[in-house]
């Protein structure tokens, strides 16, 4: 049996119909991707100086510094621009370059920055410095006073820029509040102070306010993190590996 032209004809136009739409699909799809790629450059661009908050630094209480160890914050490129790798953002990438998406985990270096210079101890002046050592080795160094912008994507478009130009000043400013600084971290600690690491693996779990009261009123405290997904640091200037109740 002879089908009707007319059937053809609609069949035809729906073919032509989701042809169109396909294409359509494709374009979206690459414009959305350049607008990504454009809101990146945009927030990297507009790091040229970060703000500055007020703390008090006159106080003679004992220091506290904070070590971020084996932090994710690696750069590489995608399409045409340099960005930090994400497991959300670049599962794709990753899996097509034989890496493992769930170790790249920068929004935890970011949250652990967010918490400490958010914190009462800094407000108070009793944060010293914060130094973060990358997966790759990188050491840097981020000053008590530096404003992390609210965002991540605003704070990815800062790590960008502080590993490629090794530092950012505040605005308005030459105080460099972020600066590379060269291994290794222990150079920079007082000799005096107590190094201690947390984990979750450690048999000796504490109460914090407790614990810190059996340290010497006089010497400055040492807290190494680790900002990673999954592991341990291993750092064998840690003197004391604890768990935190």
């Amino acid at each position: 049996m002879v089908r009707p032209f007319g059937v053809k004809g609609q069949k035809r136009k729906r073919k032509e119909k989701y042809d169109r739409d396909e294409e359509e699909g494709e374009e979206e799809e690459k414009d959305e991707k350049e607008m990504e790629e454009k809101e990146s450059e945009t927030a990297a661009d507009e790091m040229a100086g970060i703000p500055i908050v007020q703390i008090d630094q006159q106080t003679k209480k004992p220091g506290v510094i904070f070590v971020l160890e084996r932090a994710s914050l690696e750069v590489a490129k995608v399409g045409k621009t340099y960005q930090i790798l994400n497991s959300d953002d670049h599962a794709n990438f990753l899996k097509r370059n034989n890496k493992n998406p769930a170790d790249y985990r920068p929004d935890i270096v970011y949250q652990a920055l967010l918490s400490i210079l958010d914190s009462p101890l800094n407000k108070a002046g009793r944060l010293r410095a914060v130094y973060v050592k990358t997966d790759k080795g990188v050491l840097f160094e981020v000053k008590p006073n530096v404003r992390i912008p609210r965002t991540y994507k605003r704070f990815a478009g800062i790590m960008l820029q502080l590993l490629q130009k090794l530092s950012i000043s505040a605005a308005g400013k030459r105080e460099k509040l972020l600066r590379v600084i060269k291994n290794p971290v222990t150079q920079y600690l007082p000799v005096s102070s107590r190094k201690i690491g947390f984990s979750y693996s450690s048999d000796k779990l504490v109460e914090m306010s407790k614990y810190v009261g059996t340290v010497s009123s006089d010497a400055d405290l040492v807290f190494v993190v680790g900002a990673m997904s999954h592991g341990k640091i291993d750092c064998d200037y840690i003197e004391d590996f604890i768990a935190s109740m």
